[in-house]
């Protein structure tokens, strides 16, 4: 008896904190006593603790379940499918690719955050499928290829007209996650819209050396991941990683290829900075002075330095702002404008690229630098940087896809200027493929003309549409010239 009337306090203190609860105590209480007096009250206390799972839905460690919550139902109903048409420009032809992803409304503006991956400026048609189900139309603002993350906008007189509405999410700190640390991502793996899978975060600062990941377009420069073990599909690129409380603490951007439990997505400590940039400016300005760090990781015997002090100089670019100041590969960088660098991890050489990168378009930068046994302050005027994939267009009579001639590019191939065009591929049996033109090639002249543009060539390409003739190109292979015609 006393042990019954004990439980029976215990349950009224868990009916008082639960509004459903206390609309069904009678008939709750019943089934314990019932259950009590038959099988024991360790039984009947069983029996009520499924009831409260079953009719509250905490999971199995007793929590709550935060998609109950009202802040996890807004986040739900704030992620989005998005669907685009975007153009190709492979093989000398310009062909539509469609593709899905996914979205998370983030201002009541009807700001969308995805992938760069997901959208971007090829895109010619954008649709959002909201949670309701229904399809809004939505367009580009900006995207920044370097974090991986693109900002859409909804088409908001075609919600207004229509009578619908949405909800927005809102931004949690990634900087304050730990490891073991439960999270969903929520999105449309393999097109299959609002799914959520739960897991944890695995590692909060997971570091993935910079790659060429979209469409050639640089990626991962600037930031380390969430790693997580929460399942990320393709699909789910551009939704949220959120926590219990419907928070996001990330941007789900990518898996890793043949294992099982690694996904990854962008902080939302980048994430929130990037968006913000987008939706002011439609891009994000970076500088750039040419230089790619490395991790002094075992190595700072032979360089003769104390531990955590200094980045190494892994590489400068040829004519770069680093290149014209006199850094060379092998320095180490100890202070950057009077401030300390500690580079001897790769997990902390992102952080240093951003910080390069914040600098204004311009602006003399001091490093100081150790070079053998010499310290010696070098001064470095930042530049803007820019992708090394250029705008690009095809050309159909001729079966030739181009891309202009990037800065990075001239000073890879050791280019005297940007003058020109990059072969992307030509199409069989047409006019650039029969002449001999192939994929790598620059042509540098068009009718002994130079190319200062893309533009320009598009003027070239149009009057011969008009009244086509034979087109004499003057191409650079390998560094040497080569002339073709193309015949229409």
């Amino acid at each position: 008896m006393i042990a019954n009337k004990v439980q029976s306090e215990k349950t009224h203190n868990l009916c008082d904190r639960w509004p459903w609860c206390a609309e069904k105590k009678e008939s709750m209480l019943s089934v314990f006593y019932r259950a009590s007096t038959m099988h024991g009250w360790k039984v009947g206390s069983m029996i009520l603790g499924s009831l409260v799972i079953l009719a509250h839905g905490p999971d199995a460690a007793g929590h709550r379940n935060p998609a109950s919550g009202r802040a996890f139902k807004d986040l739900l109903d704030a992620v989005v499918r998005i669907d685009v048409r975007e153009i190709s420009f492979e093989r000398g032809a310009k062909r539509i690719v469609r593709g899905v992803g996914s979205g998370v409304i983030m201002s009541a503006s009807g700001h969308v955050l995805t992938n760069a991956h997901v959208v971007s400026p090829k895109a010619e048609e954008v649709s959002v499928t909201l949670a309701s189900l229904e399809r809004v139309s939505a367009e580009l603002i900006g995207w920044d290829h370097w974090t991986d993350l693109a900002l859409l906008q909804l088409d908001l007189s075609e919600v207004d007209d229509r009578g619908l509405s949405f909800s927005r999410a809102r931004f949690g700190d990634s900087c304050d996650l730990i490891a073991g640390q439960t999270v969903f991502a929520v999105g449309t793996p393999n097109g299959l819209t609002r799914t959520v899978t739960r897991g944890i975060i695995s590692n909060t600062k997971r570091y993935f050396e910079g790659s060429d990941r979209i469409g050639g377009y640089e990626t991962g420069y600037f930031n380390t991941w969430l790693q997580t073990d929460a399942a990320i599909n393709p699909g789910n690129s551009g939704g949220p990683l959120v926590t219990e409380d419907g928070r996001v603490v990330g941007i789900n951007t990518r898996g890793y290829l043949g294992a099982n439990n690694l996904g990854f997505a962008v902080p939302s400590a980048i994430a929130e900075r990037v968006m913000e940039q987008l939706t002011e400016h439609g891009e994000v300005v970076r500088s750039y002075i040419g230089v790619t760090p490395g991790p002094l990781q075992d190595l700072e015997t032979f360089y003769n330095l104390e531990s955590n002090r200094g980045m190494l100089v892994h590489n400068v670019d040829p004519g770069s702002p680093a290149d014209n100041a006199g850094l060379r590969p092998g320095d180490i960088v100890l202070t950057i404008e009077g401030g300390r660098v500690d580079g001897r991890f790769p997990e902390q050489l992102p952080p240093i690229r951003h910080f390069l990168a914040s600098f204004p378009v311009g602006v003399t930068v001091v490093l100081k630098i150790k070079r053998d046994e010499r310290v010696q302050p070098i001064e470095v005027v930042t530049e803007r940087l820019e992708s090394r994939v250029g705008e690009q267009w095809v050309f159909q009579d001729w079966g030739l896809s181009v891309e202009r001639v990037s800065r990075a590019v001239a000073r890879e191939r050791k280019l005297v200027s940007t003058d020109g065009v990059f072969v992307l591929g030509t199409q069989a049996a047409f006019p650039a493929s029969e002449a001999g033109v192939r994929r790598g090639d620059i042509i540098t002249k068009i009718n002994r003309e130079p190319i200062p543009s893309l533009q320009r060539l598009k003027d070239i390409y149009e009057n011969y549409r008009t009244a086509p003739y034979k087109v004499f190109l003057e191409v650079q292979r390998s560094h040497q010239v080569s002339y073709f015609v193309l015949k229409p």
